[in-house]
């Protein structure tokens, strides 16, 4: 198949495909004598675990790790196991700063009196940044 069958199948752009290829994420594939790149079904099975292990948020460099060890059948998935554990973390993480963003716009919203932008407490609150949303695990 060529580079648009494999970006339909895979749902992943063409141009996302051919930066895998360029930093070896994807292997080159071969050429026809006109030049055109040629797919085969191992490779639309490489890309979806990389599109799927990307919507995970692992990065490329992660990637490739779990596909070397992918390619290891028998080996200890300690290393594989270690990668999720990090990537979980840093969901965690963002999380956290997500609640933490979602409570500050929740009293923003709830202060706000809809009067004048003069008196606006969303306008007040983004012009100051030393305004912190108050603690209210009291």
């Amino acid at each position: 198949m060529q580079i648009g069958d494999l970006g339909r199948r895979t749902g992943v752009n063409i141009e996302t495909i051919r930066y895998y290829e360029r930093v070896g994420v994807l292997p080159r594939p071969e050429r026809l004598d006109n030049g055109r790149r040629v797919y085969t079904d191992a490779d639309v099975q490489r890309l979806e675990f990389i599109r799927h292990a990307r919507e995970l948020g692992f990065d490329l460099q992660s990637v490739q790790t779990l596909l070397a060890l992918q390619e290891q059948p028998g080996a200890s998935c300690a290393d594989a196991s270690r990668i999720a554990e990090g990537q979980l973390e840093e969901v965690e993480i963002r999380i956290a700063r997500l609640q933490s963003l979602r409570t500050e716009l929740s009293r923003m919203v709830t202060e706000c009196r809809k009067g004048v932008v003069a008196e606006c407490r969303v306008i007040e609150a983004l012009s100051s940044p030393s305004i912190k949303a108050p603690d209210r695990s009291h």
